[in-house]
């Protein structure tokens, strides 16, 4: 019963774009997808391993930033600008991380966000990557996927951007059944503890660190040759790792589904305000964030994959109660 509702809800994914065709609908799924991806990522490194980053916009920069560069300047498909993106995140996460990671709790998330602000503001006085004006990615036509570019149709970035969500679902469901998220799950739980049983604590969340930065460039890449230009403001504001972090945490960090639960809720209800109230009620998605924030923090800290998971409880109980009664009649 569940694989036949989970291939219906497979097929119904891969139909959208065939039954809506206007690019709003489409926009609002590619943006699920997209961010219930950076999530994913991030939850590997918070949500397994237990390191709290806020400065994972860093990794989607460097993403955008690289592959844009490339294909400016050296005429490189984006492609490989993405694979180049993804490996320079993860060299900048290992230097980051050496120091970091000697701090714990709430002194290694404020680290982050430190880092994250000395990458923002050194981009925003660099001429060569266009410093506070950006950078425009070249248009290229004929539309073409070598060249990561459709002007005519939503659809195929719909079906890339699906693609970078099942690959970071697949690259965390490989890790959740790895001797490795044990690791990650027993750093998390007690690092001192997981020391003293031999598990090297350091390496453990190095690799957790980078795991985490290549998924997440590869989303910054995607990204740029969607909206097709980039600068410091849009790819490496402390608001989006603050974005990132929200999402995993209000569908439910630690868990395989819960950041795309997180990004089903979320990312709608952004774009909607967006749409409906304009400039005039910019902030008004960030305050109802804050309020569903605050609420699943006080009611529900497992966010919204632990309020299914406690439905699901109840209804075991009440069917083996009502089992029960009528065996007993």
């Amino acid at each position: 019963m569940r694989r036949a509702a989970a291939a219906l809800l497979l097929l119904a994914v891969l139909a959208f774009p065939l039954v809506f065709a206007r690019p709003f609908p489409r926009h609002v799924m590619i943006m699920i997808f997209l961010y219930g991806a950076l999530a994913t990522a991030w939850n590997i490194l918070a949500g397994y391993c237990g390191q709290i980053s806020l400065g994972h916009a860093v990794y989607f920069g460097i993403g955008a930033y690289t592959s844009t560069f490339l294909v400016r300047e050296a005429a490189l498909t984006p492609w490989l600008g993405m694979l180049v993106g993804a490996a320079l995140a993860v060299v900048v996460s290992q230097a980051i991380g050496y120091p970091v990671f000697r701090l714990r709790g709430h002194y290694f998330a404020i680290a982050t966000i430190g880092f994250g602000e000395i990458v923002q503001t050194a981009v925003l006085n660099w001429d060569l990557v266009g410093g506070a004006r950006g950078l425009f990615v070249p248009i290229k036509r004929p539309d073409s996927l070598l060249n990561l570019q459709f002007h005519d149709s939503k659809a195929v970035y719909y079906y890339l951007a699906l693609g970078l969500l099942a690959l970071a679902l697949g690259a965390t469901r490989w890790i959740e059944r790895s001797r490795r998220g044990y690791y990650f799950r027993a750093i998390k739980e007690d690092q001192d503890a997981a020391a003293s049983l031999g598990v090297r604590v350091a390496r453990e969340k190095h690799a957790a660190m980078a795991a985490s930065a290549a998924l997440t460039a590869l989303g910054g890449t995607f990204w740029a040759q969607y909206v097709l230009f980039i600068d410091p403001e849009s790819v490496f504001p402390l608001s989006l790792s603050i974005l990132i972090c929200l999402v995993a945490v209000m569908g439910g960090v630690g868990s395989l589904w819960g950041p795309l639960l997180g990004a089903v809720v979320l990312v709608p209800l952004s774009e909607g305000t967006r749409v409906l109230l304009g400039g005039t009620g910019k902030a008004l998605d960030l305050l109802i964030y804050g309020a569903l924030i605050m609420a699943i923090a006080v009611f529900q800290p497992a966010g919204l994959m632990g309020l299914m998971r406690q439905l699901r409880g109840r209804r075991a109980v009440a069917a083996r109660r009502d089992a029960r009664r009528e065996s007993a009649a």
